[in-house]
């Protein structure tokens, strides 16, 4: 997933000279996960440059470059030190073209890795997607495959409203199947790790069906796409695993058929319970498909702590929850 997202700043960086690559350490060193490696060398350092550690700082430049008709694709480090730019981002970045009638706008793409299964703790394991989806303006993008993160992060840099890219960190080198005692995957055995060479790119908005099935939906996103249908798979449940790539826009068409067709839900996503994605979620399958519901519908999230370090794979919605999730609403 790594080598797809430098590909995706490689093949738009070659086609539009107005992009350019900013971040703490993502220049010279490539980054601390090695996403921008290389990338400096090649299109210079007024293109691809380090920045003082202030998130702030980047989010607010980025902003201005936008509007003087740049295309900034700005890195956080972390997600978990996105906040200070969060003024910056929801008071300037996602009302920019509204508050000036469309004679502005702010086409940046936030990179930033997200998520646990790492031991980073409470300060580098963070899913705050839901503050993000809750802001009017700003779209939110989560990959889940190199295949998604390739399309996806060029279908984010070319739209000219500002993206906040979501990469799940768990599985920048493979994918994930929730089982932390057992041997790392590479993603050369995945399907999804075939990535055209050149410019390709994936609708924002657009979901993906992983598996078909007639029993359950499950709706998902990132890492936890992975654990869930090894779960379903191991249990021999006929779901259908829907892969929901972008927050905002939600694909709430795909979501609808497949509610429709199997009349029950579960979400799974990695991020605190209380006013996570998933409560969105669950709220708007209530409403659009109450009446063909046969149970429900069920959450299985992370908890409302900091996340843990030496509790991690509690707090990570594993196997064993997303296993009892399941037995509980086929029983109902």
């Amino acid at each position: 997933m790594i080598e797809a997202i430098n590909e995706a700043l490689d093949v738009t960086m070659a086609r539009d000279p107005d992009i350019v690559v900013m971040g703490e350490d993502v220049g010279y060193f490539g980054g601390v996960f090695r996403a921008t490696a290389g990338l400096q060398e090649k299109f210079g350092k007024n293109r691809v440059f380090d920045t003082p550690i202030s998130e702030c700082g980047i989010i607010a430049a980025a902003v201005g470059m936008g509007a003087y008709g740049l295309r900034p694709v700005p890195e956080i480090q972390f997600a978990d030190y996105i906040y200070p730019g969060l003024d910056q981002l929801i008071s300037e970045a996602a009302r920019l073209r509204y508050r000036s009638a469309g004679e502005y706008t702010a086409p940046i793409t936030v990179r930033t890795p997200f998520g646990g299964g790492i031991f980073g703790g409470q300060t580098h394991s963070q899913s705050p997607e839901a503050i993000f989806a809750h802001v009017s303006g700003l779209k939110t993008v989560v990959p889940s495959t190199p295949y998604d993160a390739k399309g996806l992060l060029i279908a984010a840099i070319e739209d000219n409203d500002p993206v906040i890219f979501f990469e799940p960190k768990r599985i920048y080198n493979g994918p994930f199947n929730g089982y932390y005692d057992k041997p790392a995957q590479p993603w050369k055995k995945h399907d999804a790790s075939v990535v055209p060479e050149g410019h390709y790119s994936i609708p924002l908005g657009k979901a993906r069906i992983v598996t078909e099935g007639e029993a359950l939906t499950v709706l998902a996103y990132g890492t936890m796409v992975h654990v869930a249908e090894e779960v379903c798979r191991q249990k021999g449940v006929d779901a259908e695993i829907l892969d929901l790539r972008s927050l905002v826009p939600l694909d709430i068409e795909a979501i609808e058929a497949s509610v429709e067709k199997t009349g029950r839900c579960m979400i799974v996503h990695e991020a605190t319970r209380t006013a996570g994605f998933g409560a969105e979620l669950s709220a708007l399958v209530t409403e659009r498909c109450f009446y063909h519901l046969e149970a429900p519908v069920l959450r299985v999230t992370g908890f409302d702590t900091p996340y843990p370090h030496s509790l991690e794979w509690a707090y990570f919605p594993g196997p064993v929850r997303i296993g009892e999730a399941i037995d509980k609403i086929l029983s109902e």
